[in-house]
């Protein structure tokens, strides 16, 4: 259970930055950027996927070692 929260907060921080680096530099990377419904808010989405990792990671590190 451990290594599946650490792997999803890992995607989560890793779509998080990249979808701030579309809004920022304009690079076409990231997930955000494909969902229709969020045309507007990637920044806003793009910071709660990085807070959402960031819980991941700690709920993974709360679990006790397998």
């Amino acid at each position: 259970m451990k290594r599946l929260l650490e792997f999803l907060g890992f995607l989560a921080v890793l779509q998080g930055l990249t979808g701030l680096v579309h809004e920022f530099a304009g690079w076409k990377v990231g997930l955000v950027r494909r969902i229709a419904f969020l045309d507007g808010y990637g920044v806003c989405a793009s910071l709660t996927l990085l807070v959402l990792g960031g819980a991941l990671f700690a709920a993974a590190e709360s679990r006790r070692s397998a």
